[in-house]
């Protein structure tokens, strides 16, 4: 290679890596925007003045209640959530190279579903505890993850391949043993279970913003301090082996902060569908596979793209609100097909 020739690589990599930066701050600022705009939208509709005003807590009761204790965490949850959701199938699909990889593949939103339905049905008439559903939900998701590894553990490690077995047998485990205590449960049991697992942020509070937050940040870590070992896995765990990466521990570090992620968002608002398919496969078709920078562009793209869904869910027909879930999986389901028809032509290495 000549030096010109390697002046002009070095050209365009610094361009790529200014387009980005650029990218990554247009969605922070897009992000600010949106959620700002968010608090003034919903069935009682507030303007500019209206909404400073009750974030000050100068306005009426009613308003300083709608915007403080109603609308804010309930948008802070919804960006959490979506942020966590959409890094996480960031991770599975540079993990298992595969574009149709979601955090459901392991099973883990199918036994988070599980352990809430179990306490909705049984839980009520044993004890009563503050966010029961969601405790039951975290733990379960913790075991479904646990036992999946345990599942797909071999001599000479983890294969990919029994590891998406071992999800889908999984999943379509706890998803009969769901289906099953919805059977056998009276109406407002079963209305209660079918709710959680449409997915909704409706009540989000103050104490659920810090039920999602800390799990948030942990498992965004332990996946963002991988960001360069997912680079070289992508290209393939021999070469990544040949390179000196631990891809042993690298994976698990992987599929605990996954787990995290998907766990403590199906406790606070039940099951939400695609949003860990759609979001990382948008900007790694717009900004590459370096997941350097597209790990922050999933988790400001999943934060938007959450809040603005929300709102259209809160905001579409009031009094009454539609399930988070059901639009995400109205969008998601025709993505899907997308991506089947168009994976071979995605970009999965740099």
């Amino acid at each position: 290679m000549t030096n010109e020739e390697l002046k002009m690589l070095l050209n365009l990599h610094k361009a790529n890596k200014r387009k980005l930066q650029l990218m990554v701050a247009a969605l922070l600022i897009l992000l600010i925007v949106c959620f700002t705009a968010c608090i003034f939208v919903g069935s009682v509709d507030l303007d500019f003045k209206t909404a400073i005003d009750a974030l000050m807590g100068k306005a009426s009761w009613s308003q300083n209640q709608i915007v403080r204790d109603i609308r804010t965490p309930r948008l802070i949850c919804a960006a959490a959530v979506g942020a966590s959701l959409s890094v996480a199938g960031m991770a599975m699909q540079a993990l298992f190279k595969n574009p149709m990889a979601s955090p459901s593949v392991l099973g883990i939103s199918s036994g988070a579903s599980f352990g809430a339905a179990l306490y909705i049905a049984v839980g009520y008439g044993m004890f009563q505890m503050a966010y029961g559903a969601s405790l039951c939900a975290f733990l379960m998701a913790a075991l479904t993850m646990f036992l999946v590894y345990a599942l797909a553990y071999q001599k000479r490690g983890v294969n990919t391949l029994m590891l998406l077995l071992a999800g889908m047998a999984i999943s379509a485990l706890f998803s009969g043993l769901t289906s099953t205590i919805e059977f056998f449960s009276d109406a407002d049991t079963v209305n209660s279970i079918v709710f959680w697992m449409l997915g909704s942020f409706e009540g989000s509070n103050w104490i659920d913003v810090k039920v999602i937050l800390i799990p948030a940040i942990i498992g965004m870590i332990l996946i963002l301090i991988n960001a360069r070992e997912l680079n070289i896995i992508s290209a393939g765990e021999g070469k990544a082996r040949a390179l000196g990466v631990n891809v042993k521990n690298v994976r698990i570090m992987l599929l605990i902060g996954s787990s995290i992620l998907v766990a403590s968002s199906v406790s606070i608002c039940g099951v939400i569908s695609f949003v860990g398919l759609i979001i990382p496969h948008i900007f790694r078709t717009l900004g590459g596979p370096d997941h350097k920078y597209l790990a922050p562009m999933c988790i400001l793209g999943g934060a938007l793209f959450m809040i603005i869904v929300d709102t259209v869910a809160r905001s579409i027909m009031p009094p009454h609100e539609l399930p988070v879930g059901v639009i995400t999986s109205l969008i998601g389901a025709p993505f899907f097909i997308y991506i089947m028809r168009t994976k071979k032509k995605e970009i999965w290495s740099s």
